[in-house]
């Protein structure tokens, strides 16, 4: 059965393009009503981020009431609270994760999903309900999401000549691009997510080389930090084929989940080289780059490639040697 969603009209905010987008995947080819009628609102299955009232199992989403006190919990233990956009994750990410998952080829059991959710509440529902509460701008100028999704509202200009219904209808468009972007957004994160736990397994089944300090993936952009990192301490280099060119790549292991630092930097000699240079300095006849910062190498083969990290390792072992 076909829902009805209503939300506020005039300027829209990124809480309440996310709230109405999650809403309307869960609930394809929803009616979207933008409205302050209370009668139209009481209709509604779904009234996001209007009507000042938060009941989930009403369908009812609100943050702006008097009195209003849901919030998430920070990893520091202290209260967040909710703007629209993380009332409606709240209920219905998790069915969101498994519908897009669902439409992009895949299927995810429902503790996936949730982690997925969790996940995209901590790193993007959580920021649109700190702007649209005020309680942080967590990107400057107009380079953050809740920015960028308030540039798409129509302007006095081009509303100056229109009469009322005219402006709803332009405004009404307007939101749906808004909608379309945050659709966009969501799919690749829960894409992203979903390849992170389909390679898991694979990371952890590959080949272990040069006594277990270099993991070799068979597939080239495969993530693997988020198992190497907190799961293979011993492994210093990742080796894996850059996909699209017949090439082998040679990466460092971060030391932390999202560091800079690297458990092991390759030789520092090799800095900004390429090709003749690096094969002259590395005796690598195939040796084709490595990054100034010393994080990414590469060589034209496979042996190439596995050659040069040997060299790295002893390289550190003579560091300490000294």
């Amino acid at each position: 059965m076909t829902k009805l969603i209503a939300t506020h009209s005039g300027t829209f905010h990124a809480d309440d393009v996310f709230g109405v987008a999650v809403l309307a995947t869960v609930f394809p080819d929803p009616v979207i009503v933008r409205t302050r009628n209370a009668e139209e609102i009481a209709r509604a299955d779904f009234a996001v981020d209007v009507g000042g009232i938060w009941d989930p199992a009403a369908g009812r989403f609100d943050h702006h009431q008097r009195g209003f006190e849901g919030a998430r919990t920070r990893a520091d233990g202290d209260p967040e609270k909710y703007a629209s956009a993380g009332l409606v994750w709240r209920e219905y990410g998790v069915a969101c994760v498994q519908r897009l998952a669902h439409t992009l080829g895949h299927s995810v059991t429902a503790e996936v999903a949730a982690r997925i959710a969790a996940d995209a509440d901590a790193s993007l529902v959580r920021y649109l309900d700190l702007v649209d509460n005020g309680a942080a701008e967590v990107a400057p100028g107009i380079f953050g999401l809740s920015s960028q999704v308030s540039q798409l509202n129509s302007t006095w200009l081009e509303e100056q000549d229109l009469d009322a219904d005219a402006v709803a209808r332009l405004q009404l468009e307007r939101f749906h691009e808004a909608m379309a972007i945050a659709d966009r957004i969501l799919r690749r994160f829960v894409l992203r997510a979903v390849g992170q736990v389909l390679a898991a397994e694979t990371v952890r089944t590959s080949s272990l080389l040069l006594h277990g300090r270099v993991l070799l993936l068979a597939n080239g952009g495969m993530p693997w930090t988020r198992v190497v990192v907190p799961e293979m301490p011993d492994v210093l280099l990742v080796i894996y084929p850059e996909t699209g060119r017949t090439q082998y790549q040679i990466r460092t292991v971060p030391a932390a989940e999202g560091s800079f630092a690297s458990r092991l930097d390759l030789p520092h000699e090799w800095a900004g080289l390429r090709d003749e240079e690096l094969a002259s300095v590395t005796g690598v006849p195939d040796a084709v780059f490595c990054h100034s910062n010393l994080f990414i190498a590469g060589a034209r083969t496979l042996e190439g490639a596995l050659r040069m990290a040997d060299l790295a390792l002893h390289a550190r072992v003579a560091d300490h040697e000294r």
